[in-house]
């Protein structure tokens, strides 16, 4: 199951040093995961419905039955194949998480999460990933590319597109012609004083989240209410012309963040079919044992079309996603 921030672990992890674990308690494990999930979700109440509850005792048996760490690891990742919701993985310690946090704003996947090409007057702006710094600089030299060039229209492909981080800032900032709430994530604190969705008069109680920093808004979802995602035009490289969004089922969490925001922007036309509707926000706990369990700590709302987790970003124009870039390039 793809995550917000799982690809952007794994990289970090390829470097560090692994922790070795011996003679496990993997009994105390499961218990340990579970305390974790009902300390930390968004929505404690989820967690007595039927479907999570036979995940949990699920892991209480592995726990019974596991012989060594990655049989624990691949039958806790088994268990959430198909599970209540989406954000949620285990994976064997390389380092502590307050060790790998350090490095998780500057990291870098080593180019390639954003490509530019062009056909004519047409710019194509391919993004495969919302992860990495060296993806935001990759975005901000396409648009300036654009701007220098003087494209006709511009087809921004997020097709499998599995998410990341905070790439969809500048993605998002470059075409909107104005400032506005693109929606809200809230969090445990919000779930347990409300029993319903945030509106715009809730976002307009708190300031808009400007750090755009993987660790601060782990601090932000966690402790507040609301994390309010506003965006703001970009005046420099700013593209005013038609942009086609193209989307399909393997648009995970935060491409469907971008897909949505862009959408709402009232900017642009969305081709293909409807993103995955794995949208939480996760963050990483160690785990005794030797391991890190990622867990959704907050939900999203985008302010024009409701909850995406389990619903996707659905198209203006509904077709067949291998056919959506040759109708872009018709219209």
């Amino acid at each position: 199951m793809k995550t917000v921030f799982a690809c952007l672990t794994a990289s970090l992890l390829m470097s560090a040093p692994v922790l070795a674990q011996t003679d496990v308690d993997f009994t105390a494990t499961a218990e340990a995961i579970n305390t974790t999930m009902r300390t930390y979700h968004y929505n404690p109440e989820e967690l007595e419905l039927p479907a999570y509850q036979a995940i949990e005792a699920g892991l209480r048996e592995l726990g019974e039955t596991a012989d060594t760490s990655e049989e624990f690891r691949t039958g806790f990742n088994a268990l959430w194949e198909d599970g209540p919701f989406s954000h949620v993985s285990l994976n064997i310690a390389q380092a502590p998480v307050a060790e790998m946090a350090a490095h998780f704003d500057s990291m870098r996947i080593g180019g390639g999460g954003a490509v530019l090409s062009w056909q004519g007057d047409t710019a194509i702006l391919d993004v495969n990933t919302m992860m990495g710094l060296d993806t935001i600089e990759e975005i901000e030299a396409a648009y300036s590319s654009i701007a220098e060039r003087g494209a006709d229209k511009l087809i921004i492909d997020l097709r499998g597109n599995s998410g990341g981080a905070f790439a969809v800032k500048p993605l998002v900032e470059h075409v909107i012609n104005q400032p506005f709430d693109a929606g809200a994530f809230i969090s445990q604190p919000w779930n347990a004083a409300y029993d319903r969705a945030p509106i715009q008069a809730d976002l307009e109680t708190v300031e808009p989240w400007t750090g755009w920093s993987v660790i601060d808004f782990w601090a932000s979802a966690q402790s507040e209410m609301i994390t309010r995602v506003r965006f703001q035009p970009e005046t420099e490289d700013h593209f005013d012309g038609p942009v086609y969004v193209l989307i399909d089922s393997q648009t995970f969490s935060a491409a469907e963040m971008a897909a949505d925001a862009l959408d709402a922007s009232g900017r642009v036309t969305i081709i293909g079919e409807a993103t995955q509707g794995h949208m939480l926000s996760q963050t990483i706990f160690d785990i005794p044992g030797g391991f890190h369990l990622a867990l959704p700590i907050a939900d999203y709302y985008s302010m024009a079309n409701g909850r995406i987790e389990g619903h996707g970003v659905t198209p203006d124009i509904a077709i067949n996603s291998a056919d959506a870039l040759d109708y872009a390039l018709e219209q």
